[in-house]
């Protein structure tokens, strides 16, 4: 995780950035989740009680931000699309409301989620 992270003269701690990528994440259409599901979830887990930008790691490097996100999608829907989705809506999100520049962003599909 980056120490601190600068945008137009100000500093920001990661903990808010996760914060706001993960309420972002989370309006994408089709993920349920976001953070990697316990190991006693499973593949197909469906813990929800834990804090969303736990699925969220960020590295600062020359001025520009690397976020890795880690999601479950809901079943039915196709992983690309909300995965590309996801990668478009957290880089708009940096480049746009934060201010900072984007150098990669990495969507990892961690499990699926079946209706109860």
């Amino acid at each position: 995780m980056a120490e601190q992270i600068s945008a137009d003269g100000l500093t920001i701690a990661p903990g808010v950035i996760e914060t706001i990528l993960a309420q972002t994440i989370l309006q994408v259409d089709g993920v349920t989740r976001v953070g990697s599901p316990k190991p006693t979830d499973g593949l197909f887990g469906t813990g929800k009680h834990r804090n969303p930008a736990q699925g969220i790691i960020l590295v600062a490097e020359d001025n520009q931000i690397t976020v890795s996100a880690h999601i479950c999608v809901e079943y039915g829907y196709r992983l690309p699309e909300v995965a590309e989705q996801v990668r478009s809506a957290i880089a708009d999100t940096l480049e746009g409301q934060i201010g900072v520049k984007v150098a990669a962003v990495d969507v990892y599909v961690d499990s699926v989620a079946f209706p109860e």
